[in-house]
């Protein structure tokens, strides 16, 4: 017997389903899929290499007589964009929910579930359109298998049952920020250049790549303070290039802070710091 691979499962459900191949002759099962909350309602960021973990939580309510065992059947919930029927892509789960029984009937059983989607970027992610906001689906699939072949015969029957829409979730490009100070030492009155790039990752080259025309804070710390304030807004130029200058007054860390925008994900540099010495004394 095959191990029932759940990824694998939702994978050929919406390829086949993006075919128009006929499902199983089995009847669909009477289940329900409800509050659906996905990463805690916050953004998905995904970087170019590192695998995000995304929390999934909802309610199951199945019949009290239909088994789902991980092993020949599975349910469980996917993120989709596009249609159903014709999906653009798809990111499926490869490990069992846990599910804890929260109410039962005559004829039904009512569950809490938890289950973490591992979201790959070099697996699921491949262009820019893959951040915006995604569909939830729910899912149920089952597979009987004859592997003993001592008749003259095999068999493998695979049907699956699709549930759309029962919330979103929003995938964002990650950024990346940089922040060069100089010169160091500064001199107090003269001029300090701060200089940085804005990137932000490029799923189809698995690299980041520059943000060009974004407005970026730069922010300033004095040595002896916990706060950062705002000392002026910037705009990203050619391949993301950040560039400004401020007059120097006291020694201090300066950094730059992205708000984020629909597609990428906020972000904070960390804070490059300069020394500031006494202007000259004059004699």
């Amino acid at each position: 017997m095959r191990k029932f691979a759940i990824g694998a499962a939702v994978s050929g459900a919406l390829a086949l389903s993006a075919l128009a191949v006929p499902t199983a002759s089995a009847a669909t099962p009477d289940l329900t899929f409800s509050g659906v909350v996905v990463n805690g309602g916050k953004a998905i960021v995904v970087g170019t290499t590192s695998t995000v973990k995304i929390p999934v939580t909802y309610t199951l309510t199945r019949p009290a007589d239909l088994v789902i065992d991980y092993k020949t059947t599975a349910a469980g919930i996917s993120l989709y964009r596009g249609s159903l029927a014709e999906p653009d892509n798809e990111i499926g789960n490869d490990d069992a929910p846990t599910c804890t029984t929260t109410a039962t009937t005559d004829t039904t059983v009512t569950e809490s579930c938890t289950e973490t989607i591992a979201l790959d970027p070099y697996d699921y992610l491949y262009e820019a359109a893959d951040a915006t906001t995604w569909k939830v689906a729910g899912y149920y699939g089952h597979i009987d298998q004859d592997d003993d072949d001592s008749d003259g015969h095999v068999s493998l029957d695979y049907g699956y049952d699709m549930w759309g829409s029962l919330g979103s979730a929003q995938i964002k490009r990650a950024a990346k920020l940089t922040a060069n100070a100089t010169p160091e030492p500064a001199v107090a009155g003269k001029t300090i250049t701060v200089k940085g790039t804005l990137t932000r990752a490029n799923w189809e080259t698995s690299k980041y790549s520059g943000y060009k025309g974004q407005s970026v804070l730069l922010q300033f710390r004095a040595r002896n303070s916990d706060t950062y304030t705002t000392v002026k807004t910037v705009t990203s130029g050619t391949s993301g290039a950040l560039s400004t200058t401020v007059k120097a007054s006291k020694s201090g860390y300066y950094r730059f802070k992205f708000a984020g925008t629909s597609t990428t994900g906020a972000k904070t540099g960390a804070g490059d710091y300069v020394e500031v010495d006494p202007a000259p004394t004059q004699v």
